[in-house]
């Protein structure tokens, strides 16, 4: 009779092991279920990882509440983890073994297109999930895909030959790591895009972790001076904004926001205007357009409003203002931003600020969006906790 021995999901029969990956999987909105999937098996081409921190982020709300698909979907898109497994080829290719502290970003690309010849494989249809039923994507991909693991809302991640890896730093915690893609989308947003360097005037719209990452990346290239806005409610964001390097915040709850900007900067406005509001309607785009300075200001928006009725296209000529589309980070932006958090300038574990375990996914989500805990800026899923 062969002896039995049981260590959480994992089940070891002399000798043989079979395994179960335990997963928080959304099975519609506002619906997870913790569910057991195979262990995959891992091609020499291809690496297995132990997921440590998987960062949720207002993305994860708006698609938590609100899923663009019925499918059941292992959410998880911020995710760092060591490489439990990994192939030889995926070795010799990647430069990562068995131990790697390691990011991954959520792109999932082709490796064969224009764009990722270009090194944008972000705009790579492989991975966009919006136009591509069959793109990979991690935290948006079906988990009845083949072999299931595609978020990071699980105790491992399967890791293609595709998959875009980071070495994390030494002395970064994992904890710590799980701000690499917002502090990314920070420097993609406020440095590439908007263009944000030393002597320059911002305003940043928003005090979450976009809008805190913005603040450290924008204070970390020289600029002058810095205005974060927000609401009552965002009290305790707007605190450690200034503990990163805010020189001014702004409740536009109770200051006219545009009149307090002209104030700050003797009616002259700003250089640069980085919309971090998540889609909070017309207003902050208007504010933004107002608060730039007379001629030749930059606003970087998200795309998250389907139609702008009456949008001041005149008051933008007439301005001479640049528009660019946020959309995500490249491969250096989150180089730079690893560097950044192993740096220690910043004292940016304010901003990590809860951790949550894979049974607590919906209250980790629902705290996120200002409905469960409170006071969380960026919360940390730990599968293992």
């Amino acid at each position: 009779m062969q002896r039995v021995r049981k260590c959480g999901s994992t089940v070891f029969l002399e000798g043989t092991q079979v395994e179960r990956v335990l997963a928080a999987v959304r099975t519609g909105p506002g619906r997870t279920e913790i569910r057991e999937f195979p262990m995959p098996d891992v091609p020499e081409d291809s690496a297995l990882m132990r997921m440590e921190v998987a960062g949720i982020c207002g993305t994860d709300v708006k698609l938590y509440k609100t899923p663009p698909s019925n499918a059941p979907v292992i959410m998880g898109h911020e995710n760092i983890g060591t490489i439990a497994k990994a192939g030889r080829e995926f070795t010799r290719r990647k430069g990562f073994k068995e131990g790697d502290l390691v990011f991954v970003e959520h792109y999932v690309m082709c490796g064969k297109c224009e764009w990722c010849h270009l090194g944008q494989y972000r705009h790579c249809e492989n991975t966009d999930w919006r136009t591509n039923p069959e793109g990979i994507r991690y935290g948006y991909t079906s988990a009845e895909r083949a072999p299931h693991l595609w978020g990071g809302f699980a105790q491992y991640v399967y890791l293609p030959w595709n998959a875009v890896v980071h070495r994390v730093p030494k002395g970064v915690t994992p904890e710590l790591a799980g701000l690499v893609t917002p502090m990314a989308n920070g420097v993609e947003w406020s440095l590439f895009d908007g263009g944000v360097g030393y002597d320059s005037t911002v305003l940043i719209q928003g005090p979450g972790q976009q809008g805190l990452s913005q603040t450290v990346v924008c204070k970390q290239a020289g600029a002058s001076l810095i205005i974060v806005t927000g609401t009552s409610k965002d009290a305790a964001r707007m605190k450690v904004a200034k503990e990163l390097g805010a020189d001014h915040v702004i409740d536009v709850q109770k200051e006219d926001p545009l009149a307090r900007i002209k104030e700050i900067t003797s009616g002259r406005g700003v250089d640069v205007t980085l919309d971090c509001t998540a889609g909070a309607g017309t207003l902050p785009i208007l504010l933004g357009v107002e608060a730039l300075k007379r001629k030749g200001g930059t606003i970087v928006v998200q795309g998250e409003m389907k139609e702008f009725p009456n949008f001041p296209l005149e008051r933008v000529t007439v301005k001479f203002i640049t528009i660019k589309s946020a959309r995500g980070h490249s491969y250096k932006a989150c180089e730079l931003a690893l560097a950044q958090l192993a740096s220690k300038r910043f004292p940016l574990e304010k901003v990590t600020t809860h951790s949550f375990g894979l049974k607590d996914v919906d209250l980790a989500i629902r705290s996120v969006g200002g409905q469960g805990v409170p006071d969380v800026i960026h919360a940390s899923l730990m599968p293992w906790k």
